[in-house]
């Protein structure tokens, strides 16, 4: 799994702290870990910005997950779960964690990297990150009730695709000076376009870049 680390410019000051515990977890099970910042270096990016290059990455199909987070968390869960192709989680905690891995088998989740953070943040991150990945995505809990639970996952998938519009029609619609700005974020539309592979949405991306 190609797991990709970005996050908002609010809470900068945790990239390396993510990247850390994400690799630290992760890497051990197979999986790829890529860093996408947001940096110190660069210019801020919002959470809506975020938000839509997340949305990029998973509908070109570049990778696998997303890990997010802002300093609540709750608002870039909410604007993932409004762009094409991201099922996104907010979690708080283990518990919260497990669960959607193996119940919800979404492709993003998104932390509370301010809010909440305090003394013991990083230890919660970490057990957050183990819990996640504790386990195949997507194959029900409690075991009993496995069948449904998955059923209604595949519900709740189908519903996500077809009350959106693809992402050719939301790049159309967005702003000029707001969309020219998140494609200013070239270290991860390079990514795009060398490793996406929806060749419509890379050629798309290359006619507005």
């Amino acid at each position: 799994m190609k797991i990709a680390i970005i996050q908002g410019s609010t809470q900068v000051d945790k990239n390396k702290t993510l990247v850390r515990i994400t690799k630290k977890v992760v890497v051990p099970l197979g999986h790829e870990v890529i860093n996408f910042g947001v940096f110190e270096e660069e210019e801020n990016y919002s959470y809506t910005e975020v938000a839509l290059l997340i949305s990029l990455l998973l509908s070109s199909r570049a990778v696998d997950f997303v890990i997010t987070g802002c300093s609540s968390g709750q608002g870039m869960a909410l604007a993932c779960n409004t762009l094409p192709n991201v099922l996104c989680g907010f979690v708080q905690n283990p518990q919260d964690a497990f669960l959607f891995g193996r119940i919800n088998d979404g492709n993003a989740v998104s932390f509370s990297l301010g809010l909440g953070y305090g003394w013991l943040g990083e230890l919660n991150l970490e057990y957050c990150m183990e819990k996640l990945f504790d386990g195949g995505f997507g194959i029900g809990y409690p075991p009993e009730v496995a069948e449904r639970k998955i059923t209604e996952t595949k519900r709740v998938k189908l519903f996500n695709e077809r009350a959106k519009k693809s992402m050719g029609e939301l790049l159309e619609s967005l702003d000029e000076v707001f969309l020219a700005k998140v494609l200013s974020k070239q270290d991860l539309i390079d990514y795009i376009f060398e490793n996406g592979q929806d060749q419509s949405l890379n050629q798309t991306l290359k006619q507005l870049h």
